[in-house]
């Protein structure tokens, strides 16, 4: 049996019973070293599924203020280990993205690496639409997310469209993991909603373009947000561009709610205008 990696997984969670157990059985028990749980008030069994995989749980509860979930797992865990993967409860490893893990983390002049997902829409594997990246695996110590000082913008404990600053050097991981969220379009549409108003607030209140570290599809998506067009431009690149229509009347549905959830970023933050002047 090969070594366990010298990784750490933590998965931040809250009520995500439907999707933990197919997202821990997939990490498996000899890739990782050390799997965490990190539940902030899970009402449903998430712990104790997590209790009976084995893997450690640790319990957050968010004051409104700075630090959130990622960030203050950083500052505040006793890390043993020298990498970290931030790993959503609606994201399964394949065995092929684990095997190119195992083989690049071991490389000393790279510090991150940018991941690449699949995605899936109400049960159907998406072949087009725009290509989902995350850095969400890098050396401990060598990143922390954007530090914004929110003022009970949402009920959003963790960071969710902020991304870590990565001091070093990054690097890809081309072998894909699987995002497919088990929990029904109710929540799926509630939590664009929610989502829809903390990225109004946050352009509105924060953004300058100028300043800080966004990355280019960040500084195009807010450069958009300017105009009226964001939602239609959105549904023409996702779904004539990088191919949504190969999905079928999906493909067309998934765009169509994408473009209506940065409409409605743009709407909130003429609403935010308005009620200032």
């Amino acid at each position: 049996m090969k070594d366990k990696l010298d990784l750490l997984i933590a998965i931040p969670v809250k009520n995500e019973a439907k999707n933990l157990p197919n997202c821990l059985k997939c990490i498996g028990s000899n890739f990782a070293a050390k799997v965490v749980v990190i539940d902030s008030g899970s009402t449903d069994n998430t712990k104790e599924i997590a209790a009976n995989f084995g893997v450690e749980v640790v319990d957050f509860k968010w004051n409104g203020e700075f630090p959130k979930k990622r960030n203050w797992f950083l500052r505040n865990y006793n890390f043993d280990y020298s990498w970290v993967l931030f790993l959503d409860a609606d994201e399964f490893l394949t065995q092929e993205f684990k095997d190119e893990v195992s083989s690049k983390i071991v490389e000393p002049q790279i510090d991150g690496y940018w991941l690449n997902y699949t995605n899936f829409f109400m049960g159907k594997r998406l072949k087009g639409g725009y290509p989902l990246k995350k850095l969400a695996l890098f050396k401990v110590g060598f990143a922390e997310y954007e530090c914004l000082a929110e003022d009970n913008w949402s009920n959003l404990d963790m960071e969710v469209h902020e991304h870590p600053i990565l001091q070093g050097k990054s690097g890809s991981i081309r072998s894909r993991i699987v995002h497919q969220d088990f929990k029904n379009l109710d929540h799926y549409l509630a939590k664009h909603m929610e989502y829809s108003s903390w990225e109004a607030k946050r352009y509105y209140s924060f953004l300058d373009l100028n300043k800080g570290d966004f990355t280019l599809m960040q500084k195009i998506k807010y450069g958009l947000l300017k105009t009226p067009f964001v939602g239609p431009l959105y549904f023409l690149g996702s779904y004539i561009m990088y191919g949504g229509f190969l999905d079928g009347i999906i493909g067309f549905h998934f765009s169509i709610l994408k473009m209506s959830y940065f409409t409605q970023i743009s709407l909130k933050i003429i609403e935010l205008k308005g009620v200032d002047e």
